[in-house]
């Protein structure tokens, strides 16, 4: 894992020092101790952690957005949100998930390796949302719901010009295709779609990374599972969300 972390953290322009390389490999061993108690992944192997994971996770820092107060919505098992906290120890960071098991393990790790600057809030998106409504420079997130619903959920958490980073697969153009008209309507708009090779796989990954231009309306984001049920349409008419206003 040791070599894997130091020649692909190089690869995507990042230097590790041997404290971080340290934790990481900490943070490994506490998730398959814990994965045998509660599902927090199907990855379970040192190598793929170190890739499919960590490396993957990092991949978010190539977009020069990674900076300040940031919050990682559905974090899971922590990912991307403490791998960055790991790497740029210097962010503020807020830990978001549904789930108090994962929250709990989180803890966890926190503790273990004596990590300041972070906080972990056992929330659904749409409920923190509201209590922190654009207050952060940068949201991230991976693998939690597509890009239409993933925007409703996120987008309201940062400040104007803040960036929403969403950490997707190969069919990310795809997702965006559908999704345009929410972000818009969101009060964000799409920067730029960053192509990134997950180093040591064969997995091309890319990151939709969207600006935050105007206050979202207040309307959203919507009550829980609202969102998910009921995504915002595609073919929404924006003149009927101004009217609104």
């Amino acid at each position: 894992m040791i070599d894997v972390l130091k020649t692909g953290s190089k690869e995507l322009g990042i230097e590790l020092e041997a404290k971080q390389i340290n934790e990481l490999c900490r943070y490994a061993k506490l998730l398959v101790e814990w994965n045998k108690k509660i599902n927090l992944t199907a990855i379970t192997d040192d190598i793929s952690i170190a890739t499919k994971h960590f490396l993957d996770s990092m991949s978010a820092i190539t977009t020069g957005y990674v900076n300040g107060n940031i919050i990682d919505v559905g974090c899971g098992a922590g990912f991307p949100g403490l791998v960055l906290k790991i790497v740029k120890p210097g962010l503020q960071l807020t830990l978001l998930d549904s789930l108090n098991k994962r929250i709990n393990f989180l803890n966890e790790v926190i503790s273990d390796l004596k990590i300041d600057g972070v906080q972990t809030v056992h929330a659904r998106a749409e409920d923190g949302a509201r209590q922190m409504r654009e207050k952060f420079d940068t949201v991230v997130s991976r693998a939690v719901a597509n890009m239409m619903v993933l925007s409703e959920l996120c987008i309201p958490f940062l400040k104007i010009d803040g960036r929403f980073l969403a950490l997707k697969g190969p069919l990310a153009d795809d997702e965006l295709k559908d999704a345009n008209r929410a972000i818009h309507i969101l009060g964000g708009e799409v920067e730029e779609i960053k192509g990134i090779h997950i180093p040591h796989t064969d997995l091309n990954h890319k990151i939709i990374i969207v600006r935050k231009v105007r206050h979202t309306p207040i309307q959203y984001p919507r009550k829980a599972g609202i969102v998910t049920k009921n995504p915002i349409d595609s073919c929404y008419n924006i003149k009927q969300i101004k009217k609104k206003k």
